[in-house]
């Protein structure tokens, strides 16, 4: 018997604001130390009354329209009640009865077909604070309370891993782009709701929650193991399936129970009456739909158009901050395929080899336009350009004063280097003999000693035919 595999998501997304949710502490919660970020209203101070962050209703909003979502203009905040340590107050302020964003609609492509992702909500609501465990005891730290979330839920239309990573990588994409999230590591986590049916059945299986995953390797591989642990169930009768929240292991590569699913009983849901009824009116609306900018989707149709290739464009929109360096150096007079290959290929690489996310790349399109014009006038080799360009971005130099402090500018001077090649092949009598018995390889052994001799100053093409000339007298 075949089975198919049905997934939903909820994904929580933080928000870029400049404060909280309901107060004003620093939006993302980020203190130098633990618990310097709270202020009586986000640490659950009895008396203390929430005032909202329009901006935080912009930001949801504006992800409802890169959703496709309508936008609810009557939205309420309610109290979802559960006890834990790091929820101060000892209840989640969310959106319940009327989330904002509704009946959203978002395509996935997989191995070139196209399926469409139904959107069920979008709403609002507050993160809790975090626990730190020691080996006798846990810590809570209340920086991250009340830092303003989003929370994106699907309707359980994905059949594989693949198709959520699609959407994921997606959603990403167009929450970067609108300036809603910056997306960065724990700033946007996903539970896994997953069950598994016989082919051919409208009837959903048992469905368990895999909760709180970041990593994407990690969700691939949560969702494969937990398909075939229910399919194991089903078949060989392994263990009985219950409803209920579980975790991933890393390390065993496992997911294990943490506790029984909760229903929406269990929260007792009731609305806040501390936060008043709040109401969108179309101007409002209007005014934020006109804010709004261009999508990923949007900004990959251009580069498109302009010569690039649908896998190096959507590379560059993963990062807002690369396809920000390719819009500014492209306006600097590169040709876009030039500038592109430099980014994709040259900056990535040294971020990759010095651990660099590409996130965190902060590079001055000014630097990078005048190494890729110094380049291609013959000012400096590819090769030194390479250099100079890793220093760039790991030490923010001038990069015109680095190739004159570094003697990297190019060596037009044909006899020197004529002399510096002759020295190289005086210097290897070996691969010299075993060229010219036949072994044309061995030409690299000289090749590479005249380029280290140069070091890089000199074009490999010019050296090259300048060995081949000498070594054919």
């Amino acid at each position: 018997m075949g089975y198919e595999v049905v997934i939903g998501l909820e994904t929580h997304v933080e928000l870029s604001t400049e404060s909280k949710l309901f107060c004003s502490c620093g939006g993302h919660g980020k203190g130098s130390e633990p618990n310097d970020c709270v202020c009586p209203a986000c640490c659950g101070m009895p008396g203390m009354l929430p005032v909202v962050n329009r901006q935080a209703l912009e930001l949801a909003i504006k992800a409802g329209f890169m959703l496709n979502c309508k936008i609810n203009q009557y939205t309420t905040f309610d109290k979802k009640s559960y006890y834990y340590p790091d929820l101060p107050a000892a209840y989640q302020t969310t959106q319940w009865f009327h989330p904002i964003c509704v009946e959203g609609l978002v395509d996935v492509e997989v191995d070139g077909e196209i399926r469409q992702i139904g959107i069920k909500q979008i709403h609002v609501e507050e993160d809790a604070g975090k626990l730190v465990h020691t080996n006798d005891s846990s810590l809570v730290d209340y920086n991250r309370t009340s830092v303003p979330l989003i929370e994106i839920v699907t309707k359980p239309d994905f059949r594989s891993a693949k198709e959520v990573i699609s959407y994921l990588k997606a959603l990403k994409s167009k929450l970067q782009f609108a300036g809603i999230s910056e997306c960065e590591e724990g700033a946007m986590r996903c539970d896994i709701n997953i069950s598994v049916r016989p082919e051919g059945s409208d009837q959903l299986g048992v469905r368990t929650e895999i909760k709180n995953m970041s990593s994407l390797t990690s969700i691939e591989e949560a969702i494969n193991k937990e398909s075939v642990r229910h399919i194991d169930a089903i078949e060989r009768g392994t263990e009985t399936l219950t409803q209920g929240t579980r975790r991933w292991d890393d390390v065993k590569k496992r997911t294990f129970p943490m506790r029984d699913k909760e229903t929406a009983a269990d929260y007792r849901y009731f609305p806040d009456p501390n936060v008043m009824p709040i109401v969108i009116d179309d101007e409002w609306l209007n005014q934020i739909r006109a804010s709004m900018p261009q999508t990923a989707d949007a900004q990959v149709e251009r580069y498109v158009g302009l010569g690039l290739s649908a896998k190096e464009a959507n590379a560059l929109v993963a990062e807002s901050n690369i396809a920000t360096l390719l819009d500014k150096v492209m306006d600097r007079g590169i040709d876009i395929k030039t500038a592109a290959g430099w980014i994709l290929t040259d900056c990535l690489g040294i971020l990759k080899r010095n651990n660099i996310a590409v996130k965190d790349l902060s590079l001055d399109d000014s630097k990078l336009a005048w190494i890729i014009k110094a380049t291609a006038d013959g000012t400096i080799t590819r090769n030194a350009g390479k250099k100079v360009l890793s220093a760039v971005i790991l030490d923010n130099v001038d990069p015109e004063k680095f190739c004159g402090d570094n003697n990297l500018t190019a060596q037009n001077d044909l006899e020197a280097i004529k002399a510096v090649v002759a020295k190289a092949i005086e210097q290897n009598p070996n691969a010299v003999a075993d060229y010219k018995s036949g072994k044309e390889k061995a030409i690299g052994a000289i090749f590479g000693a005249a380029m280290r001799e140069l070091r890089g100053t000199a074009s490999p093409d010019i050296i090259n035919k300048t060995l081949l000339e000498l070594l054919n007298q």
